[in-house]
């Protein structure tokens, strides 16, 4: 960045307008809407007019352009300011602002990528800095671009861990091109904040975490100008001191006003005073941006060759994983890969090996790592594979979350998954963890059972758009498809049939081994049973599986290595819900478990070919 040039005075003072405008748009959209949180507005009306008419480079019709300046509003609540902003810069019509929150409107109480300058959702607290990061780390290391990358954070969010997770990746890795502005203006939703306005304290910490920090009268067009102008090598945080509600006599620096609109009279009073103090309504010609962001094409992402595996070897899931993904890695240089120091366990440390200038550690910070991912994806700049024990993507759930509601396209590894890991333990153990990916509207689940299936999910996931959920798992199991085996979304396998079978039985990962060794003990007694691999949990190949247990007297076992709740069985039970004469019997872990053998475990459990054999034996004899 060029050395800092002060403005003139008509240009602070234009500013100082622009500031005003944006107060006076957000207090009448938040009234017209009845809801909103005017106060939060406009505490940051300076931050934003200077960011956005001083600072930024970027095309104020094309704001998804890959060359932009980034912007995240991590505190989402002050949506109506973000709003008033691309109103101002005329991308959106003045007029929409009135239609904030309306069903009829793209203008939601919180920014959503339905809006085309709204990279990642905000509104869950304490994630917008996150997936900066991401943005940042791409600008940096995968664009090599000049854009950067600005976060404005309030200072209520600033007592969420994540927040600081990001800020010590941003320091790690030296995130020269990231600006975060801390909104300190003293109060929260209920009550003050911990340190108010002892922004001192707050620079020390942003300190200690390696990032260049500088304090600002966050009201101080001057100052703001100056504090952005600074170019450092290491991520730069601007504490901006304010006041919630500036420029609303009787309630700037007042509690009990957050997310409560002004009522209309006063409202309008209000608005005049600040009209008032505008000295013209010229509006600011924004900055271009440099054009040095590469073109990056991301379709159709194709493994350079088909699976070299043989039948009948031994190989566990998670290994096969890291395999397919470096050899994925090697068809396309958009392909990532992120870990949270399992890469050793998850195996994606093949890919680091071999791609190791697109793999990012982000250390054992999943919250972070999942909003690193949802950035990094942003603009379709990556295709993200993040991967971790499946267990510990559960503290990451409301990051997940918010990648579904951001229309992120991402995907996860989650390895070492039910009481098959053995003697590491229930708190190792991924034991919800389809319920949870189950549970996103925009989730593809894969449970692939043996190294062709993993490999075919790794390419089909890549090429997904939503949430995809790979689940992986630590024994060695044997190959079961040839390598020419097709394999699609939605699509299940029948892995055993006869003309004659009894059961449909239904098992994925290493409960599918364990059906077919069933299958061998039952044959001796002259039962036969139908063996099925559902490959994607989400979606069901629902037609597949109706179609066997009409073929088999309508009887259905699932078998599956997770609790009973969200997962296969519940998955295949709400498939089939309503169909006549069909009934569902499921076997999962019904309890918390613990440590032990690998086979000792699933046999304690009910989920290993005697149990499959004995739940077999009761249905055909029911009948």
């Amino acid at each position: 960045m060029e050395g800092y040039h002060k403005p003139d005075q008509q240009k602070l003072q234009a500013l100082k307008d622009t500031a005003n405008r944006l107060r006076i748009s957000s207090i009448q959209a938040t009234t017209a809407a009845g809801s909103g949180h005017p106060t939060s507005c406009c505490s940051a009306a300076e931050i934003m007019a200077v960011l956005f008419f001083h600072t930024m480079r970027y095309k104020p019709q094309d704001p998804r352009n890959p060359h932009n300046d980034r912007f995240v509003l991590s505190k989402g609540h002050a949506a109506p300011i973000l709003y008033a902003v691309w109103a101002e810069a005329g991308f959106l019509p003045e007029e929409e602002l009135l239609n904030l929150r309306k069903i009829t409107s793209d203008l939601d109480g919180h920014p959503v990528p339905k809006q085309a300058f709204t990279d990642v959702a905000t509104g869950s607290l304490g994630q917008g800095l996150g997936a900066a990061c991401g943005m940042a780390y791409t600008g940096k290391y995968f664009d090599k671009a000049s854009y950067r990358v600005y976060c404005l954070l309030g200072d209520g969010e600033l007592s969420e861990g994540s927040v600081w997770e990001a800020m010590a990746f941003a320091s790690i890795y030296k995130l020269d091109n990231l600006i975060a502005i801390l909104d300190i203006n003293r109060l929260g939703q209920s009550d003050p904040t911990p340190l108010q306005h002892q922004v001192d304290v707050y620079q020390k910490r942003c300190e200690a975490f390696g990032w260049h920090t500088v304090i600002v009268d966050g009201h101080s067009v001057e100052e703001l100008c100056k504090a952005f102008g600074q170019a450092k090598h290491q991520p730069t945080a601007i504490i901006a001191k304010t006041f919630k509600g500036r420029g609303i006599p009787g309630i700037e620096d007042k509690d009990a006003w957050h997310g409560k609109p002004l009522p209309k009279n006063m409202a309008d009073q209000i608005v005049q005073e600040i009209y008032n103090q505008i000295q013209s309504k010229k509006k600011i010609l924004v900055n271009p941006p440099q054009e040095d962001a590469p073109s990056v094409s991301i379709a159709n992402i194709r493994m350079p060759s088909p699976p070299s595996y043989k039948v009948g070897d031994k190989i566990a899931t998670r290994k096969a994983y890291g395999q397919a993904l470096a050899k994925l890695g090697r068809a396309h240089n958009r392909i990532i890969a992120l870990d949270g120091d399992t890469k050793n366990s998850t195996f994606s440390d093949l890919f680091r090996k071999e791609h190791p200038d697109r793999f990012i550690e982000c250390y054992i910070a999943e919250q972070n790592m999942v909003s690193v991912a949802v950035g990094c994806a942003t603009r379709n700049r990556t295709v993200p594979f993040c991967s971790a024990f499946g267990a510990f993507f559960t503290r990451a759930f409301d990051q997940i979350r918010m990648a579904a509601i951001s229309e992120s396209n991402i995907n996860f590894c989650g390895s070492h998954c039910g009481v098959s890991i053995g003697e590491d333990g229930p708190s190792q153990m991924a034991l919800e963890d389809l319920a949870m990916f189950r549970s996103f509207p925009t989730a593809t689940v894969f449970y692939p059972s043996d190294a062709v299936s993993t490999e075919k999910a790794v390419e089909l996931a890549a090429n997904t758009k939503g949430i995809c959920f790979i689940r992986t798992s630590r024994p060695e199991n044997t190959i079961i498809y040839n390598n020419n085996e097709d394999f699609q979304i939605q699509q299940a396998k029948v892995v055993l049939k006869s003309k004659d079978d009894q059961v449909t039985v239904i098992g994925a990962g290493v409960t599918l081994h364990e059906a077919l060794a069933a299958a061998d003990l039952l044959k001796k007694e002259k039962i036969n049973i139908r063996v099925l691999d559902p490959f994607t949990i989400k979606p069901l190949d629902r037609n597949l599986i109706l179609e066997s247990a009409r073929a088999t007297k309508g009887r259905i076992l699932t078998v599956e290595d997770h609790y009973y709740e969200g997962g296969l069985g519940e998955a295949v039970c709400s498939a089939l819900v309503g169909e006549p004469g069909i009934t569902v019997t499921p076997l999962a872990v019904g309890e918390v478990p613990r440590s032990g053998k690998p086979a000792e475990l699933l046999k304690m459990f009910g989920i290993d070919r005697d149990a499959i054999t004995q739940a077999v034996r009761d249905l055909v004899a029911k009948a």
